[in-house]
């Protein structure tokens, strides 16, 4: 077999040869926005590749958005600006609309300021 008869034959097998992928993309849900995103399998690829241990919990903007509010945050630290925080939630106890000085913490409840005191009367007797 000639050299360009070699090369044609590998150059056809390698075409015909598609490797099947051992993942395949799935719907995530966004802990911040609450829709649903795609984790493509070329990235569930990375993740492995780079021995990450947890599928992604936020979608590419609220991912984006959270790594400007902690640039954001360490600026103004490393500037010597305090930073007032305001965070627009919804109360755990009545589903109201409300505002935190806070980034509320993954999995735990965040009540609004009547609800909160409700909870706990014996603020309202010190203060």
């Amino acid at each position: 077999m000639s050299e360009a008869e070699s090369k044609q034959v590998n150059t056809s097998n390698q075409s015909n040869f598609v490797e099947p992928s051992e993942f395949e993309d799935q719907s995530i849900l966004c802990i911040d926005c609450g829709k649903d995103f795609i984790w493509t399998a070329g990235e569930q690829n990375f993740y492995r590749d780079k021995e990450l241990q947890n599928p992604p919990k936020r979608c590419k903007t609220c991912k984006q958005a959270k790594n400007e509010r902690i640039s954001s945050i360490a600026a103004a630290k490393a500037a010597g600006v305090k930073q007032k925080i305001e965070v627009a939630v919804y109360c755990a106890s009545c589903k109201g609309y409300t505002t935190v000085p806070f980034y509320p913490s993954q999995g735990r409840p965040v009540y609004c300021r009547s609800c909160f005191l409700e909870m706990n009367p014996q603020l309202m007797e010190n203060g």
